[in-house]
């Protein structure tokens, strides 16, 4: 059976910038999260761009969260955007020091794709990274860096459903 690419998302950088969206940036968000505390006591909840949950959805690709939010991101995250509960990765101890370089998260990311593509949406990845992953996963993979400050724009949707649509299935 073919399976769609994987889609990794981290939240924090990510789906919630670091700054205030504006009208300035490629795309404004389509609504503002009405009580920013909510249940998760977070108060940078109204910087989600509602809009992204159905980006997300329309892109080839099986979501999966990359996030310290654990299961907070599909209680808390997930039901905002209009997103269903999606898988989540398992991080290694902390104790468990990654080589020189590498973001902690690079590896376990390998490791949960098990030999599928990949696209990684992350405001932390390196060159360290892109290069590990080139030459340790035996399958393609796309990781692209978030600019923290700006989140998901058009430019991010845009390339990774190039790259998606290059690899319809495995």
């Amino acid at each position: 059976m073919a399976r769609r690419s994987l889609v990794f998302i981290d939240v924090d950088g990510v789906l919630i910038p670091l700054r205030e969206r504006s009208a300035t940036t490629d795309h404004p968000p389509i609504g503002a999260v009405t009580h920013a505390y909510g249940e998760s006591g977070n108060p940078l909840l109204h910087r989600l761009d509602l809009g992204d949950g159905r980006r997300l959805l329309a892109l080839n690709g099986e979501l999966v969260w990359a996030t310290t939010w654990m299961a907070e991101a599909n209680e808390v995250i997930s039901p905002r955007l209009g997103l269903p509960v999606l898988p989540i990765v398992a991080w290694p101890d902390a104790d468990e020091e990654p080589a020189p370089g590498l973001h902690w998260k690079t590896v376990s990311i390998t490791q949960w794709a098990a030999g599928r593509p990949f696209v990684w949406l992350d405001d932390e990845i390196t060159d360290a990274d892109q290069r590990w992953v080139a030459t340790h996963y035996p399958c393609p993979a796309l990781l692209h860096h978030v600019d923290p400050y700006l989140g998901l724009t058009d430019a991010v949707f845009a390339t990774v459903r190039q790259w998606l649509g290059q690899r319809r299935t495995v």
